[in-house]
């Protein structure tokens, strides 16, 4: 009887797959070349398909923003190099809501073999055989992954959500809290939850203008 290879698909935590893969602007080696950035990497269904273009054109005119928080894009479809090169030059040429002349500047993966895809359960079967679902990775600058998103073909994602998850995870890396629903930058933060019956106490009597508790398991911070 023929054995079944399973693929196990990435988790949050997990080392990010590793590969080599040409692109729009040449050969990467990932997450290698990308050693101490955080990195969006994202899929979508194909070339020259509505949904994707204004994806790509928000992407495009946000790559800045993305940049100043030491963050980099890279694009994959599992369509050829030359239909890349040839759907990249037509977005130039296209408006939507203010954005024109858009120059997508980041690398877009040619995984016409869907090598890449696989590895990170890009290709959905119940939902294509032959395209990639919206697929979001967000990996830091060890290469780990953070956050995984998936959106079906038919729903463009949320580019300000994708925004502050990275404004998110680089707060509580830097400063050991997490945040709160609907959080943004400049809100309040919540603190580590009380270790012990005596941290609990204090925290409930000595609260300060700087940190306060709804309860003891819940404290917040200001925002420094």
């Amino acid at each position: 009887m023929e054995e079944t290879t399973v693929q196990r698909l990435p988790l949050i935590g997990d080392d990010a797959p590793a590969f080599t893969a040409n692109t729009t602007q040449g050969e990467i080696n990932f997450p290698a070349d990308y050693k101490g950035k955080w990195v969006i990497l994202f899929s979508h269904p194909a070339d020259f398909t509505p949904v994707c273009t204004t994806e790509f054109m928000t992407f495009a005119s946000m790559i800045d923003e993305f940049r100043e928080l030491d963050t980099e894009l890279v694009g994959l479809s599992v369509d050829g190099l030359y239909s890349h090169i040839a759907w990249l030059r037509k977005i130039q040429e296209l408006e939507w809501k203010g954005m024109k002349n858009i120059e997508v500047t980041f690398p877009l993966i040619d995984d016409i073999r869907m090598e890449v895809a696989t590895k990170y359960g890009m290709i959905q079967p119940n939902a294509s055989n032959t395209q990639a679902v919206r697929a979001v990775f967000i990996i830091d600058p060890e290469g780990k992954i953070r956050t995984i998103l998936y959106y079906p073909q038919s729903t463009g994602r949320n580019f300000d959500e994708l925004k502050r998850i990275i404004q998110a995870l680089q707060k509580a890396d830097a400063e050991q809290i997490a945040t709160p629903a609907d959080w943004r930058p400049g809100d309040d933060v919540i603190v580590p939850p009380a270790g012990s019956c005596g941290t609990a106490k204090d925290r409930m009597e000595n609260q300060t203008d700087e940190q306060y508790c709804l309860d003891w398991f819940l404290c917040f911070r200001k925002s420094k």
